[in-house]
């Protein structure tokens, strides 16, 4: 049975109105809190998230710690890969390194399909344990979406221009489709494994398909999105795409059936409504103002709730993720202020 006690930020990501703004922060599991390096002095990321206990441990310490609104699961969206047969590994101040990189479609024919209860029974247990004994918040479920899965299996890990990926996409259209294709049935089949665990909303991280223009979006990916967000509808849980640098696709994503678009920095709140988004908007704290003097983040943060509240509905979020510079003493205080600011501001209307 869910513990959950405080829905607040499920309410906003469904459109109704809360008494104050609710928050959590993308990577806040982890990265900067001292607790996890000292686990990450003896632990992979990878044997962190195979064992239920510790991956819960880590899931839970910023909802302690913070007082966020939702735990975001500790895991990588390359956690599924392993199990259709991609040999990836996480490296240690590079990322995600394939192996066996795709390069045709013998490549992509050869992939297996996910089998949670075989593959990924350890994230599984990890949620369970979670949501049926020790969170009282949502915990928020997610999945890389194909796109940016694909970068990775194409370009073998990492890119800055991601050229390998787009001429896959651009000279062989019939291997990109069957590649988007397999990617999305591992999308949907993890996410509703998570929400079925216990998970209670959903995050796809499109992190860099912003690389892509609007009109190539809408050709090679925006078909696969919609078969993907109508396949979770069922779930009835909120469904929130997320994406760097990809603004100028805003209006393509507001097309889709999801319930929230989180923001990076780099379109405000304001632009995005002027534009006529009308879902719920996540965001959007450029992550180096919480590395700047207090005054300066209050500001930015004040004005960042000013403009989700006169627009609603809004659940405050960072612009990208937690680096491990930022302390989580400054995250506690923030998390303070937004829940005060944004109550009392709540309260003059």
């Amino acid at each position: 049975m869910s513990k959950i006690k405080n829905d607040t930020i499920l309410r906003a990501f469904r459109g109704e109105a809360t008494d104050y703004t609710p928050v959590w922060y993308m990577r806040q599991a982890g990265r900067s809190q001292k607790e996890y390096r000292e686990l990450k002095e003896k632990y992979s990321l990878f044997e962190i998230t195979h064992q239920p206990e510790l991956a819960a441990y880590v899931t839970r310490l910023p909802v302690e710690q913070y007082n966020v609104d939702a735990a975001i699961l500790y895991k990588d969206i390359m956690t599924p890969l392993p199990g259709i047969g991609v040999d990836v590994d996480i490296k240690s101040g590079i990322g995600p390194v394939i192996a066996n990189p795709v390069r045709n479609l013998q490549d992509i024919e050869k992939l297996g399909s996910l089998d949670p209860n075989r593959d990924i029974p350890y994230i599984l247990e990890t949620i369970k344990l979670l949501t049926e004994e020790q969170l009282e918040v949502p915990l928020i479920g997610f999945s890389g979406a194909p796109f940016t899965l694909a970068s990775y299996m194409i370009e073998g890990g990492p890119s800055k221009n991601y050229h390998k990926t787009k001429s896959l996409m651009y000279s062989d259209p019939a291997a990109w489709f069957a590649l988007m294709d397999k990617l999305a049935e591992v999308s949907i089949t993890y996410a509703k494994a998570q929400v079925n665990a216990g998970a209670s909303a959903i995050q796809i991280f499109d992190s860099w398909v912003g690389a892509l223009n609007a009109a190539d979006y809408r050709t090679f990916i925006k078909p696969t999105m919609e078969h993907i967000f109508q396949s979770l509808r069922e779930l009835n849980v909120p469904l929130i795409l997320f994406g760097v640098g990809a603004s100028h696709q805003i209006m393509e994503w507001n097309d889709l059936p999801v319930d929230v678009i989180g923001l990076d920095w780099r379109l405000s709140i304001k632009e995005a409504r002027d534009k006529g988004i009308t879902k719920t908007l996540q965001g959007n704290l450029d992550p180096a103002f919480l590395t700047s003097d207090w005054k300066v983040l209050e500001e930015r943060t004040k004005d960042i709730l000013d403009q989700g509240r006169q627009a609603g509905p809004h659940v405050f979020n960072l612009g990208h993720g937690v680096t491990p510079e930022i302390s989580p003493s400054v995250l506690k205080q923030l998390t303070a202020f937004i829940h005060s600011y944004s109550a009392k501001q709540n309260s003059i209307l």
